[in-house]
């Protein structure tokens, strides 16, 4: 069994407003979310009181939202929200840029720490709680904790964006699993990357062209 059975009723997608943190990598949460939202049929409006773009899959039974708030105070969206609505800590999924993983790789988890994360730190904050659901998106790190700052507010490497898009892609593919809550399974599925194919083996003599 999962640490929480509840299906989610709340995706907050975390970021930084303005054209010009669209592409950098701290803007991952938001790149998933924008992307659910089109496969949802959502569109997202900005909703002032919850300091944020919401958008309402009715369908779906789930809002979506991208706090406009900056990264270090995107609790006050989450909680704001949340509030309204009557949805716990558990019935929420954030989506949020990692560094401790490598682009290409995702981690869907229940709970635990908050990784230096400025975005999960306020969250919890206002939460008062850290046992909310993280889907974690691998952007990789500078290797210099002293560069962490600028290496996350600048655009991924040209062969970097499209191993995002690639766990992008595998967690979207199992929005039926989480939708339902289903999160084990959802689980397995995200943070099992497919293995690179193998390369066909050397011909053999006979089959050498001479």
């Amino acid at each position: 069994m999962s640490a929480s059975a509840s299906a989610p009723r709340l995706i907050v997608g975390l970021g930084n407003p303005g054209a010009e943190y669209a592409e950098t990598r701290h803007n991952a949460g938001f790149w998933l979310c924008t992307r659910l939202a089109a496969d949802l049929g959502a569109n997202f409006s900005f909703e002032a009181r919850f300091h944020g773009f919401v958008a309402h899959a009715r369908d779906a039974g789930l809002t979506l939202l991208l706090p406009q708030t900056y990264m270090n105070r995107s609790g006050q969206a989450v909680g704001a929200l949340a509030r309204f609505y009557r949805i716990t800590a558990d019935e929420i999924l954030v989506v949020h840029d990692e560094l401790d993983l490598p682009p290409g790789q995702a981690r869907l988890k229940f709970g635990g720490g908050l990784g230096g994360h400025n975005g999960l730190k306020d969250t919890t904050a206002h939460l008062n709680t850290q046992d909310f659901w993280r889907l974690r998106l691998g952007i990789g790190h500078p290797g210099d904790r002293n560069e962490v700052v600028n290496y996350v507010l600048k655009p991924p490497r040209k062969e970097e964006r499209p191993l995002i898009e690639e766990a992008i892609d595998r967690a979207l593919a199992t929005w039926s699993l989480i939708v339902r809550g289903d999160w084990d399974k959802a689980t397995q599925r995200i943070n099992t990357r497919p293995a690179a194919p193998k390369a066909p083996p050397p011909p053999s003599k006979k089959e050498a062209t001479p």
